[in-house]
């Protein structure tokens, strides 16, 4: 049974996974412009492998760390009490590749859209106002851990946590991946690049597949009709 649940939704993950990827490969194939330039010598067309292979790294990452954590407790057996600690590092590195990145692609694939640079600055911080009050609230009222995944290192303890209804969680219980993910826009409005835009769309759709195929079931696991009543 919790192998089932381990590993519960994923075939919808891969189905959107290869959708995305199909999606991307097509819309490289679009213009010769796409893929154009480089950086440090490196093609843009392996800064874009790696930009997009992050985002599938740290959404496997986390699958495989919360589900075993949730279900066999696999990390807390193996490190003891630094578990936690243990596997923030790695999200945090993780999570960071994703902005890194997209900042290289952008810087090796610059000049691809045609705008003014007036309003990709205008749009750029347009984008970062929610973005940053998202930080704010989360640094504020939700706390760093729970951002991490700290209820599935510790569901009995947080099964009865309150939800969040202060700062940018007013507007919305999920401001992590409404508001959070704009910050990956940033990079490729600002140097107006094209790879760099469509990984960051890509990221921003990947996290939702991760939402409701890895974080939704597992929160109504931890929190169960209470979560449902959020």
């Amino acid at each position: 049974m919790k192998k089932t649940k381990i590993f519960k939704y994923q075939q919808f993950r891969i189905l959107s996974l290869t959708i995305l990827l199909a999606m991307l490969y097509f819309w490289s194939k679009s213009n010769e412009a796409f893929l154009s330039g480089s950086l440090w010598g490196i093609k843009t067309s392996v800064w874009f492998i790696l930009a997009v292979l992050s985002p599938v790294v740290h959404q496997f990452y986390v699958l495989v760390c919360w589900r075993y954590e949730l279900y066999y407790r696999s990390l807390s057996e193996l490190f003891g009490k630094k578990a936690f600690s243990i596997y923030k590092a790695g999200f945090s590195v993780l999570i960071l590749s994703r902005l890194i990145t997209i900042i290289i692609l952008a810087v090796s694939n610059a000049e691809t859209i045609n705008v003014s640079s007036a309003v990709s600055y205008t749009l750029s911080v347009i984008l970062f106002i929610p973005a940053f009050y998202l930080f704010l609230s989360v640094h504020k009222y939700f706390g760093a851990d729970r951002a991490f995944g700290y209820d599935h290192f510790y569901p009995e303890k947080s099964g009865n946590t309150p939800f969040v209804k202060k700062g940018i969680f007013k507007y919305t219980s999920n401001g992590m991946y409404v508001f959070g993910f704009l910050i990956l826009w940033i990079p490729a409005i600002l140097l107006k690049s094209q790879a760099a835009l469509s990984v960051a769309l890509f990221n921003h759709v990947y996290i939702w597949v991760h939402y409701y195929f890895t974080e939704l079931p597992d929160m109504k696991e931890i929190y169960g009709k209470k979560y449902n009543n959020n």
